[in-house]
């Protein structure tokens, strides 16, 4: 085994190859930008290079750099994470020319796999199943059209080094197959520097179902079973759960028995995966074979028991796999979420500042399951325009997949991360759905249940209770506090029970009577409910038991009451005296202010291109410019027709969120 190893990646999996290279014993470096500089696997690993400015083309793609890193430091082996250079062959060709070891799979199998065209090719002559497409390269948008037409509507476009939904659209019609090539195209140079394209048939009610493979260097594969990947957002991969709800053994055993076919085919000698779309008759297509190690990798390693970056080291130093076909078992049921720096409020657009605070449910037991959090970053630290938005793994195990979602939703009750915004709302919303709980899901999944986006989950009767009885205890203890004496959390003098919680202008009136930790609460007209807690002001959690129901809420404090959360559900409280609630009452309710001329920047970032000029006139739903973040084009449009009055921005300038860009006269 090796005693150093580097590894050429940052943030959470840098962090994840870390954990168990310690506990094999083995020592590591981490390479790091101008951005990662106080970073999370900076301070994990046993040493630490600097390689250079923050954009990843200046850093982590730079091979001279890693290299030097590799030769500074006397590793002797490199583990590339996912991303980055993880599946350049030209990189792992240079390493073994430098007498160092590559930890993932021979330069050949990259090549062959690699390539989305190549391995279409290379699938079909192995016998594996290949979903109708053109594999040849594509010169321009107007052949692209006539491709997509011969082949029939919908059509997938996908850049061939592409990989992490980036460089992918489909299209439904010709004006779509335009705008996606041309799309796709400007996205694959941008993060690939390749911009080649092809494009294939979309299949009809698809699940993302992909099989976990591991082979070594003395010619044993094996499978580990799948893992469903079909909750997608703009491509990419939202929830992810080992197994699937919707494999019988035998798809699973053919999937499998496929998977290894083809990884033997090109000797593969590393932790790979083999990705399928499957239409809803249980048909299976090969869509692509990532190289490296998965992003959702923990389901797999939850309901097996094997530590998959634990097999990429003793492969890559020559061991021979220990594990055989059969011990590959099925344990319980394992789901993981993506909790990404993101507003699910404005159409998931990145969202970037520092971590003021963040927390999350502790590792271990919760419920009936166990949790499991993989993270590169804490409390504190900053969310980059560089990078990926993902701030951490939430997965959690249980004895079946019912106990995997309840487990999975009691963890995301208890998470808390303030100074940016995050999709977590999102996530407890689609755990609450019927549907997603019976298992009836398709990568068309998000779009079909949330057609017009996302705007929050609706509170139960029984849940606005919770939160109008959260929202009202915690004001009367704030208000005991600032009437003690040195600080202390008792009421200093009689106080009075009736209050008025305002959500949304609606009023609530209750009495309540309370003492340190619990209280009554008297809904007026309605029942009175037993509360009680350990929340004290300054906490940004409360755990709340209501008439004998466990309750975790996320609260902090705002103008006359405060913002709680739950899940899906926001609300913001106020707490009035009666008084104040019928003043409350008679003020207008707050105009939004007319922005339908302006076209703002919905999110921080870096102007690609700018479309429009002054005088000329654009039509609703026309592109107007695009604005990159976090290695994702966001393409912004007129939302009503207009004549452009100025233009404030051009290619290649920074632009913070809000900021006006186009105004139409």
């Amino acid at each position: 085994m090796f005693s150093k190893i580097l590894i050429a990646n940052r943030g959470e999996i840098a962090c994840r190859v870390i954990k168990t290279a310690r506990r094999m014993g083995v020592k590591t470096v981490v390479v790091y930008s101008d951005a990662d500089a106080s970073s999370m696997a900076v301070d994990m690993a046993d040493e630490a290079i600097h390689i250079g400015g923050s954009p990843a083309a200046q850093s982590y793609l730079v091979q001279d750099k890693i290299v030097d890193a590799v030769r500074k430091s006397g590793a002797e082996a490199v583990h590339p994470g996912f991303g980055f250079l993880s599946e350049n062959a030209g990189f792992a060709k240079r390493l073994a020319a430098e007498k160092i070891v590559f930890i993932g799979p021979n330069p050949h199998a990259i090549e062959a796999m690699g390539d989305k065209i190549t391995s279409k090719k290379f699938a079909a002559e192995a016998g594996v199943n290949t979903v109708p497409g053109h594999m040849g390269l594509i010169q321009d948008s107007k052949e692209a059209v006539k491709i997509a037409d011969s082949i029939g509507y919908p059509v997938m476009i996908k850049a061939s080094a592409g990989g992490g939904g980036k460089g992918l659209r489909i299209a439904f019609n010709s004006a779509e197959a335009k705008e996606g090539f041309d799309g796709a195209r400007a996205e694959a140079i941008a993060s690939f520097g390749d911009d080649r394209i092809f494009i294939e048939k979309f299949v009809d009610q698809p699940r993302h179902i992909e099989i976990q493979v591991l082979g070594d260097k003395h010619g044993n594969i094996i499978y580990l079973n799948e893992r469903e990947c079909s909750i997608q957002r703009r491509n990419q991969k939202v929830f992810e759960e080992a197994p699937s709800p919707f494999l019988t053994p035998d798809t699973r055993k053919a999937m499998g028995e496929q998977a290894v076919a083809l990884a033997r085919a090109v000797q593969y000698d590393s932790a790979g995966t083999v990705e399928f779309i499957v239409d809803g008759q249980r048909n299976f297509y090969f869509l692509e074979m990532n190289t490296r190690l998965q992003v959702e990798h923990p389901v797999t390693e939850l309901i097996t028991g094997y530590d998959l970056v634990e097999q990429m080291l003793r492969v890559a130093a020559g061991e021979k796999l220990a594990i055989k076909q059969k011990d590959v078992g099925i344990k319980g049921w394992a789901l993981e979420s993506r909790i990404y720096a993101e507003d699910p409020y404005r159409g998931f657009l990145p969202s970037i500042g520092r971590l003021k605070r963040m927390k999350f449910p502790a590792e271990g037991q919760l419920g009936e399951g166990t949790v499991r959090i993989d993270t590169g970053v804490r409390e504190g630290d900053e969310i980059s325009m560089f990078y990926d938005p993902m701030i951490a793994k939430l997965i959690t195990h249980g004895k079946d997949r019912a106990t995997a979602i309840s487990t999975h939703t009691k963890a995301l009750e208890r998470l808390e991360i303030r100074g940016i915004q995050d999709n977590s709302p999102f996530l407890a919303a689609v755990l609450d759905q019927k549907r997603f709980q019976s298992g009836k899901i398709t990568t068309g999944y998000i779009k079909e249940e949330f057609p017009d986006g996302f705007h929050g989950a609706t509170a139960s009767p029984e849940v606005e209770k919770v939160i109008v009885a959260a929202a009202v205890y915690a004001n009367v203890l704030m208000r005991a506090r600032m009437a003690g004496i040195s600080g202390r959390i008792e009421p200093a003098r009689p106080q009075r029970k009736d209050w008025v919680a305002l959500v949304s202008r609606k009023q609530t009136p209750v009495n309540i009577n309370w003492q340190m930790g619990e209280a009554e609460i008297e809904f007026v007209g309605g029942k009175t409910h037993a509360i009680s807690t350990a929340w004290k002001p300054g906490m940004g959690m409360m755990e709340l038991v209501f008439d004998n129901q466990t309750y975790a809420l996320s609260i902090a404090p705002a103008d006359e009451g405060f913002v709680i959360r739950r899940l899906g559900v926001e609300a913001h409280v106020k707490v009035c005296t009666p008084a104040q609630a019928e003043m409350h009452a008679r003020l207008p309710e707050k105009q939004k202010p007319d922005t339908s001329k302006l076209i703002m920047s919905p999110m921080p970032g870096l102007v690609v291109s700018v479309s429009v000029v002054v005088g000329q006139e654009v039509k609703s739903g026309e592109a107007v410019c695009i604005v990159e973040a976090m290695k994702m084009q966001n393409i912004i449009r007129a939302e009503a027709d207009g004549v452009v009055k100025t233009v404030n921005a051009a290619a290649g300038a920074s632009v913070a969120a809000d900021e006006i860009l186009v105004e139409f006269a």
